[in-house]
């Protein structure tokens, strides 16, 4: 039994409505066009559905507990509305400016970005760096009473709708290699430019931008923490980052096992329901136990996180195991649909195209793997059972 409370029940009710109404009617629409319209963030944003965790004095709920998110998260899955992003603008790229703004940044910024005036997007990759964050070529110098920027990101999701970028660069002059600064870019910085909306396998509706800096003159009020910490800084975040991921990849999972159940009880096979044939039942019975059982682990990670225990390991295994999941469940919806599972007429198919990505952004699984291989031949390794 799932612990969710009688108000973020009301909640989840709430916002499946949301979804109904202003969202998952015009998803079609917003994949021909490559974006989703700005609009959205600000509908979202009256209704108390876009960051809900700030305090109230920035606009926000106050309600800091990560179920929230995670209804959210299981609600756009299974809207098939995955590729509005609301996620990596309230939970991933908000708590930056909270956790390691100022109070004058925190009251700057944030009240904009709960209302969905500004959106968010964090800029970190490079042409050649992506999960090694070292290998960083952007740099920032200090000039006294400002920063100088200069170099480039790509794959920036909300690059063409953002207005806000917290972007990491290596500081120019110091010894380590994990010297980093994160800057919050505004959209109207001269040297701020904005390449093409990047064409993409899946997640179409999702606007992904390449980024260009050109001796961007960034003032002081606009570091977040100390220059030179960014990269520990990042670090911090990435246990979320990769438990929303997991929360993502096994709601669209459940939600594919969800639609192909229904399929395979109505398309008929010599003379007889897909589902009465025996390896359909094999293959979804495995699959409804994978899913089952990760959904236990997630639901026990975030409360960990809700105490504050959440660890690099515990994430890394469930985004490793929640993307491998997904893509499984969504090959096996493809081929259980037969033809009809390649026709983009069907959800089974939107669903394939884009959970291929789910096991490279955020951290590989290879990289995962290397993460968890690593603590358990440490010292200080822990197993879940002790």
């Amino acid at each position: 039994m799932r612990n969710f409370t009688e108000e973020q029940i009301m909640f989840r009710d709430s916002y499946r409505k949301f979804l109904e109404t202003e969202v998952k009617p015009h998803m079609h629409q917003w994949r021909e066009d490559g974006i989703v319209p700005r609009e959205v963030f600000r509908k979202a944003g009256e209704q108390g559905m876009l960051m809900i965790w700030p305090d109230e004095k920035y606009g926000g709920l106050g309600e800091p507990d990560f179920r929230y998110e995670q209804i959210i998260i299981e609600e756009t899955a299974k809207a098939d509305c995955v590729e509005r992003y609301n996620t990596l603008h309230s939970r991933l790229v908000g708590p930056y400016i909270y956790n390691h703004g100022t109070e004058e940044q925190r009251e700057r910024f944030l009240p904009k970005c709960v209302t969905g005036e500004h959106i968010l997007a964090v800029a970190m990759t490079e042409p050649g760096a992506g999960s090694d964050l070292s290998r960083l070529k952007s740099r920032v110098k200090d000039m006294g009473d400002h920063f100088v920027l200069n170099g480039s990101k790509t794959f920036i999701s909300n690059g063409i709708n953002a207005d806000l970028f917290v972007t990491a660069a290596k500081l120019e002059g110091a010894d380590s290699k994990h010297a980093m600064v994160l800057l919050v870019l505004e959209r109207d910085m001269e040297g701020v430019s904005r390449g093409r909306n990047l064409k993409k396998m899946g997640l179409r509706a999702q606007d992904t931008a390449e980024l260009f800096f050109d001796n961007v003159k960034v003032p002081k009020e606009n570091v977040l923490g100390e220059p030179g910490k960014g990269f520990f800084m990042l670090m911090e975040g990435l246990a979320e980052e990769r438990l929303i991921g997991a929360c993502g990849h096994l709601a669209v999972g459940r939600h594919a096992f969800d639609i192909t159940r229904d399929y395979v009880m109505e398309r008929q096979v010599f003379g007889k329901a897909l589902s009465e044939q025996q390896n359909t039942q094999f293959k979804m019975a495995e699959m409804d136990a994978k899913l089952d059982m990760l959904q236990v682990y997630v639901d026990h990670l975030v409360s960990e996180h809700n105490q504050g225990r959440l660890t690099t390991n515990m994430s890394a295994k469930a985004k490793m195991l929640g993307s491998e999941i997904e893509w499984e469940m969504s090959d096996l919806g493809v081929q259980l649909h037969g033809g009809h599972g390649y026709m983009e007429e069907y959800e089974i198919s939107t669903i394939f195209t884009n959970a291929r990505i789910s096991r490279i952004y955020a951290g590989s699984s290879e990289i995962m793997r290397y993460i968890i291989g690593r603590d358990i031949f440490s010292q200080k390794y822990k197993s879940f059972l002790e």
